[in-house]
């Protein structure tokens, strides 16, 4: 692993790229890496597009920045691409991962990338596990898939911990992420 890995996730108000990257941050924190996970804030509302982002490391992390050159990009909505340059600062040695029904080759082809596409419909997932078609849970399960960084068991014990303190009272919810997590933990397909 390099010394920083660096992740930005793009998504739009009120789909969980905030939650989704802390959650990734509060797992990878309690296997004992350093980790950062924060938003980009700015007039941010519900549909608007939204950045967060996470760095990940064997040893401290000292930047205190925005990242703009990430090795891996995350996207919750693939009509992002339309509007935002998602691939800003990515090269060919860093990786995408789209929520969207198109395959791999479409979404290269579309973005004009030559690195890793994966692809993943995440918002399906979403739905059929807990019934609202809010990516960020089924995301992260991608994530953890494509980077290899973190154990699935892992982030799956931290993140239940994490649900079911704001979830206490819809264990439903709590079960339906996990499983959203797991699914697309197996699903996620490209290279």
């Amino acid at each position: 692993m390099k010394d920083i890995i660096e992740i930005r996730w793009h998504g739009r108000g009120g789909q969980g790229a905030k939650t989704a990257a802390l959650l990734f941050a509060e797992a990878a924190l309690s296997t004992g890496k350093y980790v950062q996970g924060f938003p980009e804030y700015g007039p941010e509302r519900m549909g608007a597009p939204v950045q967060s982002f996470n760095r990940l490391s064997d040893k401290p992390i000292t930047l205190h920045c925005g990242i703009t050159n990430p090795d891996y990009v995350v996207v919750l909505d693939s009509t992002l691409i339309k509007t935002v340059n998602i691939t800003a600062g990515l090269t060919d040695a860093g990786a995408i991962i789209i929520n969207t029904e198109k395959s791999a080759a479409e979404i290269r082809k579309e973005l004009n990338f030559q690195g890793r596409v994966f692809v993943i419909n995440a918002s399906k997932i979403a739905k059929e596990c807990f019934g609202k078609a809010i990516p960020n849970t089924p995301m992260l399960g991608a994530l953890v898939r494509v980077t290899n960084f973190l154990e699935i068991d892992g982030v799956l014990e931290d993140t239940k911990k994490k649900l079911e303190k704001k979830f206490s009272h819809k264990p439903e919810i709590i079960e339906g992420n996990i499983k959203s997590i797991k699914t697309a933990y197996e699903e996620v397909q490209g290279g």
